[in-house]
């Protein structure tokens, strides 16, 4: 288990804890971001948000919200 933040680009993983408040929890819960959901990076500069894929659809994270998520990487998933 790493932060999304860790995770390269192409990497892909699922949801197993979000660290942080009601409000964010529920936020990204809205967005689709929760537990068991599978993640997808598919663009990290290692400065900006991140382009993740979830639930078939795209979203721009900022990496203090990124760092909050952590995720179980998966080497061989789509």
């Amino acid at each position: 288990m790493i932060p999304l933040i860790f995770q390269p680009e192409g990497s892909s993983g699922i949801i197993i804890h979000v660290k942080g408040g009601r409000g964010l929890v529920r936020r990204l819960a809205e967005l689709g971001l929760t537990q068991g959901t599978r993640i997808k990076v598919l663009k990290e500069t290692g400065y900006g948000p991140m382009l993740i894929e979830v639930r078939g659809s795209r979203l721009a994270i900022g990496r203090g919200v990124a760092a909050k998520i952590f995720v179980d990487v998966d080497n061989g998933g789509s």
